[in-house]
């Protein structure tokens, strides 16, 4: 009696099998990534800043300052006008504050900072006077906005969801904006305990390499079944 491949069974086994290792293999990339992001964490620690004219010029030229720390001198930045942008911290919710920080040279006219996280718990917020032009030294981290995905909310004029660059930086009145944002490590206001600087996420996970082995060994197993239904097919005839 014929012992031919079953096509049917052979062919779902086929696509499952390199759906499985493909899923494996990106996994192992991910990897790969994700220590390139921790290492560069891990060096951004103590690494003393940079001015932010510097970064941001060399992002001018296309060059990657993600993750650099800078100083920066921004006019008003206490009494700036702000934006929420929804965000989490320390699993609690709320918003982090969102304001404009004028550039006197470079080759860009503003850049955005994220002051910090204010939870909802809170209601208060830092006072607004946008004709204050007391300068504000700040230490930051360089920060380059995630492409939102397509189940993020919509931004409103009261809460914003997407760091949108261009949109956030003309409801402020900022011009020529760069195209990153420059996350607060110091306070932009000291007397105000409810505002957190917050610049880098912190306890990021690296379980990659488990997700990759657990794909591969689903990948292995597969191959196990399909080899057994043969034997067992070939077995009864």
């Amino acid at each position: 009696m014929s012992r031919r491949l079953p096509i049917g069974l052979t062919a779902a086994t086929l696509v499952a099998l390199c759906i499985l290792i493909g899923l494996g293999v990106w996994q192992v990339q991910r990897m790969a990534w994700k220590q390139d992001l921790l290492a560069r964490i891990a060096a951004l620690e103590g690494a003393p800043p940079t001015p932010a004219a510097e970064a941001l010029a060399a992002i001018a030229r296309g060059e990657d300052r993600e993750f650099h720390r800078v100083r920066a001198v921004c006019p008003g930045l206490s009494k700036a006008p702000w934006l929420e942008l929804y965000g989490l911290h320390e699993g609690r919710a709320g918003v982090r504050l969102i304001s404009a920080c004028r550039l006197e040279v470079g080759p860009y006219g503003s850049v955005l900072v994220d002051r910090g996280f204010v939870p909802d718990m809170i209601s208060a917020r830092p006072p607004r006077d946008p004709q204050d032009q007391t300068p504000v030294v700040i230490d930051a981290v360089v920060r380059t906005p995630e492409t939102p995905n397509a189940f993020a909310a919509a931004n409103t004029e009261q809460r914003w969801f997407r760091r949108d660059v261009a949109a956030m930086a003309k409801a402020l009145g900022a011009e020529r904006p760069a195209p990153v944002f420059l996350m607060a490590e110091t306070s932009t206001n000291p007397e105000w305990a409810g505002l957190t600087p917050s610049p880098v996420p912190v306890g990021i996970s690296n379980r990659h390499l488990e997700y990759a082995l657990t794909w591969f060994g689903l990948a292995g197993a597969l191959i196990a079944v399909y080899a057994a239904v043969l034997w067992r097919r070939w077995k009864m005839r």
